[in-house]
């Protein structure tokens, strides 16, 4: 092989091998863990328990693998075409809950995250990211009466109203 011919084999090589590293990135980028406990600014105040919404239903399914399952209300709430399929939920003041989340995406991570006040607010709780087509139960902690946004973290453009009362 001479020296010349041998120069060109590693300049090829060496082209291809940076096209290969250099393709697109995706749009969307994953967010850190979530936090472990919720922090709601609000102090709890007393009410009663909302009647049921058409985004909740009255018994719960089983729980994720490791997770408690609190008695009482479950939301369901599924994304598709990266959008979710309800703009607004409605759960009981200071009574855990459950939401069940159906990434019917497939390949695409989606999640649910609840924000104070809007879901541009500060976040409070956030569930794990997960890509499509799936299924996640997540545990949410009884959270004080008030409106609340929900929002997907990979996909802002993903948002709601969850009424607490």
């Amino acid at each position: 092989m001479t020296p010349r011919f041998a120069a060109a084999s590693l300049l090829v090589l060496s082209l291809v091998a940076v096209a290969a590293c250099a393709g697109e990135r995706p749009g969307w980028t994953y967010a850190p863990a979530p936090s472990p406990t919720p922090t709601p600014a609000a102090s709890p105040s007393p009410a009663s328990p909302a009647p049921a919404s058409p985004g909740a239903s009255p018994s719960a399914p089983a729980a994720s693998p490791g997770a408690s399952a609190p008695a009482g209300v479950v939301l369901e709430i599924s994304a598709q075409n990266i959008a979710f399929d309800v703009t607004e939920l409605r759960a009981p003041a200071n009574t855990p809950f459950q939401i069940r989340f159906t990434n019917n995406d497939a390949g695409i991570p989606h999640n649910v995250a609840i924000h104070e006040g809007s879901p541009t607010g500060p976040e409070i709780w956030r569930g794990e990211i997960f890509n499509g087509v799936e299924t996640r139960v997540y545990d949410v902690p009884a959270l004080p009466a008030g409106t609340y946004g929900f929002i997907c973290t990979v996909h802002p453009n993903m948002t709601g109203t969850l009424i607490v009362e």
